[in-house]
């Protein structure tokens, strides 16, 4: 088969050229689906990032309702396995209790996506449910950096951030419950950004503060394809319980603007969980580079109680996958998760939770409460907070203490490991703050490490105006220009 585009050119355009050469009648959806098609299947055996390719829309792009005469014109867009579901398709959330499990419905999020011109083409990985912090159980799936195939990508939008990095398309879908977009874009060297809680809607699911702590969202290599994303998928479905935030002019024309001077604190230590001296060095070099944009940068920290904010955010996410997984074996007349379809830590975690109480809730609800405020108290004083994505360096395929194969008995002190590594990303889920990762540094063996821009609620837009000045500065070249090894320019 003949390719529209040489593989340098293909990874060249951002997802905003692509649309913009078939509006001109340059190239067409079918092709740009078809270049896609043979980068995953480039890319993917050494990755393993992609459950299904959907071969009937590669073959007409219009067939599921893409539309054409949007602003994607016929993208071709990897979804992950897990959260808006497409009618028809199957939705096997990592799980093998999930497997064969096929959608009977769009939901509002996928319809956004369809009109917006984006040709979903296929199901990306992601660990059991989108708990844990990397698609890694030898049982499903092992997905792996494109930088080095010796390192997890992390999770949970683990395929989708593989496919961006390596060049297979140019977004993809991402979601976000604790940094599920935010840590693999930091790991695999994408931009991801968390929206605020009353962009994306989560319709027919979910209308409570705890369900809205997981954000929709996508994995992108350049800051216009993120900011037309959200552009075009954002905004309430008919009924829901809270106001969602609108925009005075669209993202994509803020983003051709610099933003003033601003106010940046860095933070590399929140309570009890320190970045490492490397990564630390990082976030100081990438502060002083931004001095050099204009910007005033001091190192600060919003008080509240962080110590009593993870524990709240433990509390939420045992809870709410204790719910979750109960309603699917519901819906399989099944008493208890099987032993042999279900990780044990999801096990475990369903044991924990299943029996929470409306009082344990609300003593959790009230340190939302707090902690929310405190964050909106620090966004009177500054505009931006800095720091690294995680906080430790990104771990190897099989680090099982991360994982939810591991042996470990304890529910909370598998959580606790969790937070060490990834203690910057949460409570912006929980004070429903955006949040992105910006590929700007590197770990000491070279693989990339994000940095996290967090503002206050709403001004996602500032975030993307920033990241915009940034990619300006750098002449587009994240990573310092670097590709990974896994790419589809190689070979």
């Amino acid at each position: 088969m003949t390719l529209p585009m040489s593989w340098n050119e293909w990874a060249q355009h951002d997802g905003v050229a692509l649309a913009a050469r078939v509006r001109k009648g340059e190239l067409t959806a079918i092709e740009l689906a078809s270049q896609a098609a043979a980068g995953i299947a480039k890319v993917d055996p050494a990755l393993s990032g992609v459950v299904e390719v959907f071969e009937d829309a590669i073959a007409d792009p219009a067939k599921d309702g893409a539309n054409l005469a949007g602003p994607f014109a016929g993208l071709p867009f990897l979804m992950k396995d897990l959260g808006p579901t497409m009618k028809g398709r199957l939705q096997e959330m990592g799980s093998l209790l999930m497997r064969g499990n096929r959608a009977t419905a769009d939901t509002f999020l996928t319809t956004k996506m369809r009109q917006a011109g984006l040709n979903l083409i296929g199901r990306t990985t992601t660990p059991e449910f989108g708990v844990c912090s990397s698609a890694d159980n030898p049982v499903v799936y092992v997905t792996r950096n494109p930088w080095n195939t010796d390192y997890t990508t992390c999770g949970s939008s683990a395929g989708s951030a593989a496919m961006v990095a390596a060049g297979a398309v140019p977004i993809a879908h991402s979601t976000d419950g604790g940094g599920s977009i935010r840590i693999p874009a930091g790991v695999n060297g994408n931009i991801g950004l968390k929206v605020s809680r009353g962009v994306f809607s989560l319709a027919p699911h979910m209308s409570d503060l705890t369900g809205l702590v997981s954000i929709q969202g996508c994995q992108s290599r350049s800051v216009r394809d993120t900011a037309a994303f959200v552009d075009a998928c954002r905004g309430p479905a008919p009924g829901e319980f809270m106001p969602f935030w609108t925009t005075p002019e669209p993202y994509q024309e803020l983003v051709k603007r610099d933003p003033g001077r601003l106010r940046i604190a860095l933070s590399h230590q929140w309570g009890d969980y320190r970045a490492t001296p490397a990564i630390s060095a990082e976030l100081e070099r990438t502060g002083k580079f931004l001095e050099g944009l204009g910007h005033h940068v001091d190192y600060a920290l919003p008080a509240i109680d962080y110590r009593a904010a993870f524990d709240a955010q433990t509390t939420c996410y045992i809870s709410n996958f204790a719910i979750v997984i109960g309603n699917m074996l519901a819906a399989r007349g099944l008493e208890r998760p099987p032993a042999d379809l279900v990780e044990p830590v999801n096990i475990r975690i369903w044991e924990a939770g299943r029996h929470t109480t409306f009082a344990e809730r609300a003593r959790m609800q009230a340190v939302f409460n707090t902690t929310t405020r405190g964050f909106g108290a620090f966004f009177e004083d500054w505009d931006i907070i800095l720091t690294p994505i995680t906080a430790l360096p990104t771990p190897k395929v099989g680090t099982t203490e991360y994982l939810t194969i591991s042996d470990n008995p304890s529910v909370l002190d598998w959580f606790g490991n969790l937070w060490r590594n990834f203690a910057f990303t949460p409570l912006a889920n929980l004070s429903g703050l955006p949040a992105i990762s910006l590929p700007l540094a590197q770990h000491e063996n070279g693989l990339p490490l994000g940095i996290q821009a967090q503002a206050r609620q709403a001004n996602d837009g500032l975030l993307l105006q920033l990241a915009a000045q940034i990619e300006r500065a750098l002449g587009g070249k994240w990573n310092a220009g670097r590709k990974p090894g896994v790419h589809v320019t190689n070979g």
